[in-house]
């Protein structure tokens, strides 16, 4: 599948990839739908909650050290700066490092909306290099900007005369796309367009995209035995290194939701292989991974004798703990990076799992073929099983919870595990990216959801005192009826 360079606005994914944020169904259908491209989508009669490509395009790219963020919109679509600021800093002062990246917003107001403000964009541009002198300047763009038509573009090749360090604008209105998803592949577009430069030379670099590198010292130790270092992707990185990502041996992801758009154009455009596998979650997800590796790198003899050894430590307490987990129940409720991999996960621990929401659903990746995770899922899982895609509507999750009745909760999101909990609902937050990465990770995982589960004192108080706004009426409703039927 061509990924398009030369456009400033990457496509978004229900247009590029096809993808829905509503389904009702299970783990066979969609496979099947998504294989031959029949899946449609299925409005609700009513949304709940949802979040915004914005807030995942310019937090992902606030990660990066020493550059500005001009936010073109009005004040409250920067709120979300004070917040990412704080997690930059804390995340650069745990490496020893300073990250002195500004997150500017332009204030829109009445009179700009009436009369337009690329003036005033411009001036608040030119200023903040004067100022801050960033390595990189990324304008972000905003549903108040989609909508009076505001000429991002231009201004920024007016500004490319003036300044000189790569810019370029971020197209992510929150109305362009209803999956905030896309919000990851119009930072990756911004990158691969702006500040990625051919390669001169080949070095021994893996491209790691991630979310915040809580796992930098044990993946460098364990690349270490490859005879390679991991570069990872934003958190911390600097345009230097980002202007060199094209002459990497190879690029890989901890979630296929987040590395597909940056993996698919550094191999498209600069022959950078993408090790499109499974994710390192849980045993086979690791050693699926680790064989990609190193099979692209030609280290395949080192890998195997990594695994061999790592084998031998963790999968006999691994074993040991899945007899006292086979059998518990579970539903879950993540974005579909996480979803199906984590479904894996607990098949591999003798968990079943009765139900997986997905907050959406692509049919494809940015190479053409069905999402990795799903296309494993679909050819290994011992039994079908319930699957939705629900776009973090929480009304619908605590309606499977009270039919199902689950030994436990899983969530990416704390504001889900809140609402499950309260309901008495044994819960566990997936918050940390790397929580099952590995031997090691999966052991810690499984004693994790062990001791969740046998330790339910809190999760039963609070269920006791508090009143949810949920009533037997609603309880039993049927969960697919809240959906509308597919589009034509």
């Amino acid at each position: 599948m061509s990924i398009n360079f030369k456009i400033s606005a990457v496509p978004t994914r229900e247009n590029r990839l096809g993808s829905v944020t509503g389904y009702s169904g299970d783990l066979h259908d969609i496979v099947n739908k998504s294989k031959c491209g029949s899946l449609k989508n299925r409005d609700r009669c009513f949304s709940q909650s949802s979040s915004c490509n914005a807030g995942c395009a310019l937090g992902q790219l606030s990660g990066i050290r020493d550059i500005a963020i001009i936010n073109h919109a009005p004040s409250g679509c920067t709120a979300m700066a004070p917040n990412t600021d704080v997690t930059n800093r804390q995340l650069a002062a745990k490496r020893g490092i300073t990250n002195a990246t500004v997150f500017v917003g332009t204030d829109m107001d009445e009179k700009d909306t009436v009369f337009g403000a690329t003036g005033s964009l411009k001036e608040i541009v030119l200023e903040t290099y004067k100022r801050y002198n960033p390595k990189a300047i990324f304008i972000g763009t905003s549903c108040l900007t989609g909508i009076i038509g505001e000429n991002v573009d231009s201004v920024v090749e007016e500004l490319k005369k003036e300044i000189p360090v790569p810019i370029t604008a971020v197209h992510c209105e929150g109305f362009r796309s209803r999956i905030w998803a896309t919000g990851f592949d119009a930072s990756d577009h911004a990158v691969l367009t702006s500040i990625v430069k051919p390669p001169e030379k080949k070095v021994d670099v893996i491209n790691f995209k991630n979310f915040y590198e809580s796992a930098r010292e044990e993946i460098t130790d364990i690349f270490s035995n490859f005879g390679v270092k991991p570069l990872f992707l934003y958190q911390n990185s600097t345009v230097e290194e980002l202007s060199h990502l094209s002459e990497s041996l190879a690029t890989v992801s901890i979630c296929g939701v987040l590395g597909s758009y940056l993996g698919n154009g550094l191999q498209e455009k600069y022959g950078v292989p993408f090790v499109n596998t499974i994710n390192p979650l849980g045993v086979s997800g690791f050693e699926t991974w680790l064989r990609g590796i190193g099979k692209v790198i030609n280290k395949e003899a080192e890998v195997e004798a990594y695994i061999e050894r790592e084998r031998a430590i963790y999968l006999p307490k691994i074993e040991e703990v899945k007899k006292e987990l086979k059998g518990l129940r579970a539903v879950l409720g993540m974005g579909p990076g996480y979803t199906y991999e984590v479904s894996r996960v607990l098949q591999e621990l003798d968990m079943e799992v009765v139900w997986a929401a997905s907050w959406h659903h692509d049919k494809k990746h940015d190479s053409g073929e069905l999402p990795a995770a799903l296309k494993y899922l679909g050819e290994h899982s011992p039994y079908n099983f319930k699957v939705s895609v629900a776009d973090q509507q929480n009304y619908e999750i605590l309606n499977i919870l009270n039919e199902y009745k689950p030994d436990i909760y899983f969530s990416r999101h704390p504001g889900t595990t809140v609402w499950a909990i309260k309901q008495g609902a044994s819960a566990l937050c997936v918050n940390d990216e790397y929580m099952i990465f590995g031997y090691k990770g999966t052991l810690d995982f499984a004693y994790t959801v062990l001791d969740t589960i046998k330790n339910r004192s809190f999760e039963k108080n609070l269920a006791a005192r508090v009143k949810l706004p949920y009533t037997d009426w609603w309880y039993n409703q049927n969960n697919s009826t809240f959906l509308k039927k597919e589009a034509k």
